[in-house]
């Protein structure tokens, strides 16, 4: 399993934000993972429009994006000409999700849907032929640095066997540190979100590579 790291910079310095996107990069992570909150789907507001525009600016990274809103596809278009590389919205919102899923996709850009920790594993059967990723929150999604759901295991392995060897990217987020990335991706997870883990970290480099090796003693 080729194991793909996404570094949130919901942990990052924010008053620093540009040292921290260069410090994901010469970590050798894969993915910059953003945040949307509206505070109304969660209780809580992080990042907008002009962020993004303005990491996307700064970098070359892949930009994976969360959004986490009450009606994403009124703002995909907006996300995509932002910056967007992939765009994940909840399977929980209020937007269509096949609607949703097809303006992504006319935008260019990789289609994602996310499921809060109770929405069960069999949400995901009418959209495995339409996403490329699907994101299994393992803390309730809205704020960063929260405990493992260890219960979420039993989901990602459901999700991983319904996937049948489809090139869907199975993401997992919520912490995620070097030692529960061994748990997730023996579950099934290939796309891991690390944030406050990584950001914590004086080396961050030492972080991906740990996650790395954690994820490869899976193997």
């Amino acid at each position: 399993m080729d194991i793909k790291i996404s570094a949130s910079i919901l942990s990052a310095d924010l008053l620093h934000l540009e040292d921290e996107v260069r410090r994901v990069e010469a970590a050798g992570t894969d993915m910059l993972h953003y945040d949307v909150m509206d505070s109304v789907f969660v209780p809580n507001i992080s990042f907008g429009l002009p962020v993004l525009q303005a990491v996307s600016g700064a970098t070359d990274l892949f930009l994976d994006v969360h959004l986490m809103m009450r009606d994403p596809l009124r703002y995909i278009q907006d996300f995509a000409k932002a910056g967007a590389d992939m765009i994940t919205f909840h399977l929980e919102s209020a937007s269509d999700p096949f609607q949703t899923i097809a303006a992504i996709h006319d935008c260019g850009l990789k289609a994602g849907i996310a499921l809060k920790p109770a929405t069960p594993a069999r949400a995901v059967l009418p959209f495995l032929d339409d996403v490329e990723n699907i994101l299994v929150m393992t803390v309730e999604p809205g704020f960063g640095g929260q405990r493992y759901l260890h219960e979420m295991d039993q989901k990602i392995a459901r999700i991983r066997s319904l996937l049948e060897g489809r090139r869907v990217y199975l993401q997992v987020d919520g912490g995620i540190n070097g030692e529960t990335t061994a748990e997730a991706v023996r579950a099934g997870a290939d796309l891991l979100v690390a944030g406050s883990y990584l950001f914590g970290m004086d080396d961050m480099g030492k972080g991906i590579a740990e996650m790395r090796a954690a994820a490869g003693r899976t193997s």
